[in-house]
């Protein structure tokens, strides 16, 4: 089973959608990241959960 590692994001109510949509295009594009979940928080906010997957090398025995 892989291993994730998570980021909260939260961001602000004042932001709109499409620089909110710029954000996390930039950490998915430069730090690999995907969506894990997305909520609409009652005051307009939203947090953010993203993940990426962990890769864990293995040593050689040679």
């Amino acid at each position: 089973m892989p291993e994730y590692e998570f980021v909260d994001v939260h961001v602000p109510r004042g932001v709109s959608r499409k620089e909110a949509a710029r954000l996390l295009t930039d950490h998915a594009e430069y730090g690999h990241w995907e969506l894990d979940r997305l909520r609409l928080l009652r005051d307009g906010s939203r947090k953010v959960r993203l993940r990426r997957r962990i890769i864990r090398q293995v040593r050689a025995t040679w």
